[in-house]
């Protein structure tokens, strides 16, 4: 009998053991959620942070969020900038933002508009982002040529040589185009490559000045292309709609002919950035 009875003992709840279990979980979910606060306003910042930048922001206590900055960094979230003092989103981070713009009911109304722009022009289509001076591709609708340059969705393309590329670096704020125009590779490509860090700010200033931006064989030779800005409510360029096709078939003269068509296209795209 009492052997029985300890046993039932045994089996019941141990409201000690409860209590810090639910501690242990409340504390667990608190750090998760400190954690995406860390991720989130480094996202919403678009500039590396300090840890005392993100202490006054967070409120986070120096060691406690140093910890998190680590095991972030061990994970790609974060990376750090080559000084080695400031924190930046990580290549997983921005992968998985990538991932989650291209799955989801707006991704969805954007491939609807470049299929009609593709329709209207004929030509291979895309919308392009900047992510840390490369250009990455949110979505690609091929047009229906045997001869075609083969660059499927979340491709990373050097800035310097592409014509969204390009845009996006024109319109960017002085301070954020030379820092990135310092810092990129400036590999060649074709000869047509600009390689020279004071040729490439002139022709920036000139795409800002027009409103379009060209590829003239500068990363695939055969291949040109034509890119025009996407803006959000506020103005601010955050994407780029472009078209490109071999220049056997569409010379850069004529594809310039299509910047009203896209500029139509990324007015309707800049509708769902909101």
């Amino acid at each position: 009998m009492l052997t029985a009875m300890q046993n039932l003992a045994d089996l019941a709840p141990d409201p000690a053991a409860a209590d810090r279990t639910r501690l242990e979980v409340a504390v667990e979910n608190s750090s998760m959620l400190k954690g995406f606060t860390v991720l989130e306003i480094l996202v919403g910042r678009g500039h590396p942070m300090t840890l005392a930048d993100l202490i006054q922001a967070t409120g986070i206590p120096k060691a406690s969020l140093y910890r998190t900055l680590s095991l972030f960094e061990e994970a790609r979230l974060v990376i750090r900038e080559s000084n080695g003092r400031a924190y930046a989103p990580g290549p997983r981070l921005a992968s998985f933002g990538l991932e989650i713009l291209r799955h989801d009911s707006v991704a969805a109304a954007r491939r609807t508009i470049l299929r009609r722009l593709v329709s209207d022009v004929a030509e291979t289509c895309n919308l392009a982002m900047l992510n840390k001076g490369e250009l990455i591709y949110m979505d690609r609708v091929e047009a229906d040529w045997p001869l075609r340059l083969h660059l499927p969705v979340g491709s990373a393309l050097p800035a310097h040589c592409s014509a969204s590329g390009k845009l996006l670096l024109a319109f960017k704020t002085p301070g954020e185009r030379k820092q990135l125009i310092e810092s990129m590779p400036l590999t060649r490509f074709t000869e047509r490559t600009i390689c020279d860090r004071q040729l490439l700010a002139a022709e920036l200033d000139r795409i800002a000045a027009n409103g379009y931006a060209l590829d003239n064989e500068e990363f695939v030779l055969g291949v040109a292309c034509v890119a025009v800005p996407v803006r959000a409510a506020d103005g601010e360029v955050v994407a780029a709609v472009a078209v490109h096709a071999a220049t056997a078939r569409l010379p850069l003269a004529r594809a310039i002919e299509f910047v009203p068509t896209l500029n139509q296209a990324a007015a309707s795209i800049a509708r769902t950035f909101v």
